[in-house]
């Protein structure tokens, strides 16, 4: 079942746009972006590679050999191992900001509390996603006709993702640059 997110009714924090951004916090607000980016890039990649087994094209690793029933499957499991990567560090990078980011700024600017509470919610919300990737992968190594199932998890994620990492950069980027946050 899809998840729907209703950005409307995110919370939002005020603005200090008086407020100068420190040296520090101007690094690692740029930090966040550039990580976030990376997760918008492999996110492209998955659903690049998808598409290219769905059409029954050479992946990356085959690209120069033909692609029969043996090479197909290796290349569902190559899919999988790739998603799999990017779940767990995807989910590590959530861990880290639930466990020490969310609760540095909320000692700093306790303002952000139902923002932090929301973006941690949609944590939550991607892990449930990311799991139903992950057992969308295993259909579609038993079963590669099952491929629209990982196209289906894949939108979801990214959905999601997208608009989470949207809306984190949007509320975060400023006070983690006045509050002189290190990430």
């Amino acid at each position: 079942m899809p998840y729907e997110l209703n950005e409307s009714e995110r919370p939002h924090a005020p603005k200090h746009p008086d407020a100068e951004p420190t040296p520090q916090g101007l690094r690692s607000a740029q930090a966040l972006v550039e990580i976030h980016d990376h997760f918008r890039g492999e996110l492209d990649e998955i659903r690049r590679v998808i598409e290219q087994v769905a059409n029954g094209n050479r992946d990356a690793d085959s690209a120069r050999s033909m692609i029969n029933q043996m090479t197909m499957r290796q290349n569902f499991w190559s899919v999988g191992a790739f998603c799999a990567s990017y779940c767990r560090i995807l989910t590590l990078h959530h861990t880290i900001e639930d466990e020490h980011v969310f609760p540095d700024l909320f000692a700093r600017d306790a303002e952000l509390e139902p923002v932090l509470k929301q973006l941690s919610r949609e944590h939550e919300i991607i892990a449930e996603l990311l799991t139903r990737l992950d057992a969308a992968l295993v259909a579609m190594v038993g079963d590669p006709a099952s491929i629209d199932l990982v196209r289906t998890a894949v939108d979801e994620v990214g959905d999601l993702l997208l608009s989470h990492l949207a809306y984190e950069e949007g509320e975060l980027l400023e006070p983690i640059g006045r509050l002189s946050l290190q990430l």
